[in-house]
């Protein structure tokens, strides 16, 4: 009777307790209501509007990643991560999971009443993504850049009360969970200081170089690059090395390949996907990488240390070289990862909408689509397993980050894959493959798996062909199984920064 009474006791207190909290989050929406602050009633609702579908952060992402410095393209990708985070766990989870009615508008100021959602109202999703995208961008980008992204992220939130839309609390408990998706974006994407300098194996310098850059052949990836103004830079650091300029629609391997055929040194600017056709041309010509940093992440370039042209070329003038391993798949390298399942999905998505509103946005309506639309697990047979897989990750050399999308490498030259994979024990609800998908992105998930060989062998026995679609290295392409995917180790010569 003791116990049963103690139990009715609590409940009676959370009651309470929760009571009193709606009572105090409705007198605060009626202050609110109730107040008049001259200028706001016109500017407020039209920001509110304006971070609709989260087109004012992307807006905001797509003008940092238009100033071509690498920590405000940085500051963009990381908030368009923490928005793709964010939105599905406030929409699909907490709307869901509270089912909270919207404020009452009886008596709400008709001039500046906000179109009312017909979604739950707890929590608020505008002020998550607002949060998110502020957070982020703070743990990227100067004060004078974060500040002013997040006093706007400020006037979203209170604009979401003061327009009618949501109760104070709706509005803390979506900035919180803002938060804590932004921070979580700094386990699936480490900070700028943290991917870089990974060991590689020493070979003998190159002391016969010439530092204008004679006999280098520098292939510039125009249609990659965030910096019209690469091909230049790279002329004035090296004058006498000789400069390729590409576009979209050309076919970047066979221009590399061609002019592998007449350099000592091969340069290739761009991103990961261009330094990865760069890496094929080097070693089927025997010639050795220079990484210029062109591109959007620049992973490859950046855990050897590059983060700028000047600091290429002054590793070219050093001649300090490190031999560093290739992965390899269905005839074709890689130097950052390969992997099958969703992740290609999310590439392909995001191209399709990349030419009608650019990279930014397309990459937010991608991860969107991605981890919310109605998916299913491949049917893969993995080292003779046969399993249900959303994910399986194949790292070139061992990363020492956890879950399916780490970047960060303390070396090049270990000679093993590192292996990870989301797995499906049963045919999973959407609402469990997108908790899976963010769990496992922190290497907590009960379906994810870890560990590392020199080979990984992968059949799709359900696909009629057993094709399968692969990303490598950020570029997607399909591919007739079974695959084997393995290493070449210290295979590929790069220039690195000496000391």
């Amino acid at each position: 009777m003791g116990t049963k009474q103690g139990m009715w006791n609590a409940g009676s207190s959370e009651m309470t307790i929760r009571k009193r909290l709606g009572g105090l989050d409705r007198r605060l929406f009626r202050s609110v209501a109730d107040a008049h602050l001259p200028g706001f009633d016109r500017v407020l609702p039209g920001l509110s509007r304006a971070a609709d579908n989260s087109l004012l952060w992307a807006a905001v992402a797509g003008g940092l990643a238009l100033t071509g410095r690498r920590r405000m393209r940085r500051a963009a990708t990381r908030g368009l991560l923490a928005i793709s985070l964010a939105s599905p766990v406030v929409n699909l989870l907490g709307k869901q999971a509270f089912a909270r009615a919207r404020p009452s508008i009886v008596d709400f100021p008709l001039a500046r009443l906000g179109r009312i959602p017909s979604s739950h109202s707890f929590p608020s999703g505008h002020s998550a993504s607002a949060a998110a995208f502020a957070t982020a961008v703070a743990l990227e980008a100067p004060a004078r850049i974060a500040v002013p992204v997040a006093v706007a992220a400020g006037a979203v939130c209170f604009s979401r009360v003061y327009t009618g839309v949501h109760y104070p609390g709706d509005v803390l408990a979506g900035s919180a969970l803002g938060v804590a998706a932004a921070l979580v974006t700094r386990r699936l994407w480490p900070g700028a200081t943290v991917d870089v300098e990974a060991r590689g194996a020493v070979t003998a310098p190159l002391h016969d170089l010439d530092p204008d850059g004679a006999g280098v052949v520098a292939v510039v990836n125009n249609g990659a690059g965030h910096d019209p103004c690469t091909a230049a830079a790279l002329r004035k650091a090296l004058p006498a090395a000789e400069v390729i300029e590409t576009g979209p629609g050309e076919d970047l391997l066979t221009r590399l390949r061609q002019a592998a055929e007449h350099a000592r040194v091969l340069a290739v600017a761009g991103g990961d996907g261009t330094m990865n056709c760069g890496a094929q041309a080097a070693l089927e010509r025997g010639v050795p990488l220079l990484p210029v940093p062109a591109g959007t992440l620049d992973h490859f370039a950046r855990t050897l240390g590059l983060e700028t042209i000047e600091e290429a070329a002054d590793a070219y003038r050093s001649g300090h070289l490190v031999a560093v391993d290739v992965g390899e798949v269905a005839g074709r390298v890689f130097l950052n990862t390969a992997s099958i399942g969703v992740y290609p999905l999310l590439v392909d998505r995001r191209r399709v909408f990349e030419p009608k509103i650019g990279k930014w946005p397309a990459l937010v309506l991608a991860m969107a689509g991605v981890l919310t639309g109605d998916h299913r697990p491949l049917e893969l047979v993995v080292d003779g397993v046969r399993r249900k897989v959303w994910l399986l990750f194949a790292g070139n050399c061992a990363y020492a980050s956890r879950g399916v999308a780490p970047t960060h490498r303390d070396r090049l030259e270990d000679g093993v894959l590192d292996i990870r994979m989301l797995t499906a024990a049963t045919r999973l609800p959407r609402l469990r493959a997108v908790v899976s998908m963010i769990a496992g992105a922190a290497g907590v998930s009960r379906h994810y798996l870890h560990w590392q060989a020199d080979t990984l062998r992968v059949a799709a026995p359900a696909h009629p062909e057993g094709e399968m679609r692969l990303a490598r290295d950020g570029e997607t392409f399909t591919a007739p199984g079974p695959l084997v995917l393995g290493k070449r180790p210290r295979a590929l010569l790069v220039f690195r920064p000496a000391g």
